[in-house]
C-alpha cells in the first residue's frame, strides 16, 4: 500500500527502542462532497471510522467489523485501498517504549442505511457518533480544533490531512 505520509511524535528525538506496531484500517465512504464520519464530543474533531486489527484478522476484514460497530455500515464493498499513513508515538504501557501506528486506508461503498452501531464503552464515553458530513466543512471544523483547542493531538492532524488527501485524489 502506498504510504502518504509518517509522523513522528515531537516528544520522541529518535524512533529506538521497543516499538509496538499496531496496523489499523479506516474507511472512507463518499456520496459526493459527503463523508461518512466519526464525530467525537470529547475532542470535538472529525475522525473516519475504523480501528485496530484483530490478530489473524485480515485488513479487509478489519475494516469491514470497524465499519460496521462504529457506524452501523452494512454490506460493505468495492473496497479500494488508497494509501496508508504511518505514526511514531510514545508508548505508555511497560511492554513497548514506542508504538508504531499502520493506517491502512480504504474507500469504499455501503448500503444507504445504516443500523445501529455498536461502540465500545469508550467510544460511548467519549461521545462518538456516526455523521454524514460535508468534507470541506469537517477539513474546516478540524482545522478550527488544531488552533483552538488544548485537547487536540495527533489524531486530529492525521485525520485532516487524510481527508485533504481524499479531496484532492477525488478532485472535490
Amino acid at each position: 500500500m502506498q504510504l502518504l505520509k509518517a509522523s513522528v511524535h515531537p516528544d520522541l528525538d529518535e524512533v529506538s527502542g521497543i516499538v509496538f506496531t499496531r496496523p489499523t484500517t479506516r474507511g472512507i465512504v463518499l456520496r459526493g462532497a459527503q463523508i461518512l464520519l466519526l464525530y467525537t464530543e470529547r475532542y470535538h474533531d472529525f475522525s473516519l471510522p475504523g480501528g485496530g486489527v484483530d490478530e489473524g484478522e485480515s485488513l479487509i476484514d478489519a475494516l469491514t467489523r470497524e465499519l460496521s460497530e462504529e457506524t452501523g455500515a452494512r454490506n460493505v464493498r468495492n473496497v479500494q485501498a488508497f494509501g496508508m499513513y504511518e505514526e511514531w508515538r510514545p508508548w505508555y504501557k511497560d511492554d513497548a517504549d514506542i508504538i508504531h501506528i499502520q493506517s491502512h486506508c480504504y474507500f469504499c461503498d455501503i448500503d444507504s442505511e445504516l443500523a445501529l452501531p455498536e461502540m465500545e464503552l469508550y467510544e460511548q464515553q467519549n461521545g462518538m457518533k456516526p455523521m454524514w458530513v460535508n468534507i470541506h466543512e469537517a477539513i474546516a471544523h478540524n482545522e478550527q480544533t488544531m488552533a483552538n483547542s488544548p485537547k487536540k493531538g495527533m489524531s486530529v492532524e492525521r485525520e485532516t490531512y487524510l481527508l485533504k488527501q481524499v479531496v484532492v485524489s477525488r478532485g472535490l
